[in-house]
């Protein structure tokens, strides 16, 4: 299940026995241990509340939880056994968790908790009797969803552009975009409306989100709000080597984009982008035109080849690009 559908399940069906935490957004996962924490309702969790770290249960470590998970609670109904970052191999789960999993302490709550970036281990979430709660990124579609959610609970309202954008502005961030709402409850007040003005004055715009900006005025020709924006992103320590190579890959995209066939969501995956930037991709590429593409990106890879090999200067060959952007 998404994190997002855990509170519901723990309300109509009450706790497993055995859930794995994985995915790479930390704010969803500590979510997740609390919600799952406070569903156990330990009155005691200085005895009833047993946290093991990974490099604990490895080797010949992994002998002692069994112990840990059969041990009875004192005097709480349930005793929680969090394991983090554990990957136990294909070989230790059937001759240790296995058996566990299939005939589970019933006032014993085990909970792995995995980041899963990059580890090797089984694959835990297809294991019987593993109740799989995905934290990895999701969606803006998603993530406004959550979000409206998270406002209501603040007793605010959202405009659905506003939404939208905070989302975008916060790079998805959910942690981020959890502090900006609490933020905006105590400027606006319980029953304040949070409105798009609202969110372009009141909330800081992710770096990245910048360089999205800085890139669709490069493909819009807007010479002035491309300066504003690049002059904005030097103020914070974005150097002119990294300006020139977001606006190259920017113009690499764009011409992938006009030279592949498939609907947004395809070419998205592909590509590793969301379907919504694909979207304004093309309405950029389609604006410039297909050979223009092509050669923006052509001349762009040919500067950042040239300030490598030091013909050009960091600065000058920032110059030479924004140039053939605007005036070429």
């Amino acid at each position: 299940m998404k994190f997002t559908q855990l509170a519901k399940s723990l309300k109509e069906d009450g706790l497993a026995s055995f859930y794995l935490i994985e995915g790479e957004e930390t704010y969803f996962r500590d979510h997740a241990v609390r919600a799952i924490r406070d569903a156990c309702g330990l009155m005691n969790p200085a005895l009833n509340d047993v946290r093991i770290e990974g490099e604990a249960l490895k080797g010949e470590g992994l002998s002692s939880l069994p112990a840990q998970l059969l041990t009875l609670p004192f005097f709480d109904e349930k005793r929680l056994v969090r394991a983090y970052e554990f990957y136990p191999t294909e070989r230790e789960w059937e001759s240790v968790i296995k058996g566990y999993a299939a005939s589970p302490c019933p006032s014993t709550v085990f909970v792995v908790v995995n980041s899963g970036a990059g580890k090797k281990g089984c694959d835990l979430k297809r294991k019987g009797g593993v109740t799989y709660v995905d934290c990895g990124k999701e969606d803006e579609e998603t993530l406004s969803k959550w979000l409206y959610g998270v406002a209501r609970r603040a007793a605010l309202s959202f405009d659905g552009d506003a939404l939208t954008l905070m989302v975008r502005y916060c790079n998805c961030d959910a942690a981020r975009m959890k502090l900006e709402t609490e933020k905006l409850a105590l400027l606006l007040g319980e029953g304040g409306r949070i409105t798009r003005e609202i969110v372009e004055s009141e909330i800081a715009k992710d770096v990245e989100y910048k360089i999205y900006e800085l890139t669709q005025a490069a493909s819009r020709k807007n010479a002035s709000a491309f300066s504003e924006i690049l002059g904005d992103l030097m103020a914070k320590g974005y150097d002119e080597n990294a300006a020139l190579a977001s606006l190259t890959a920017h113009f690499r995209t764009l011409s992938e984009i006009v030279t592949m066939k498939g609907s947004d969501a395809e070419i998205g995956a592909a590509l590793g982008i969301k379907p919504y930037a694909v979207q304004k991709n093309r309405e950029a590429a389609a604006k410039l035109g297909k050979a223009r593409v092509k050669e923006l990106y052509l001349a762009l890879y040919k500067l950042s080849a040239d300030m490598r090999s030091g013909i050009y200067s960091k600065s000058g060959a920032l110059s030479a690009a924004i140039a053939k952007i605007f005036l070429g």
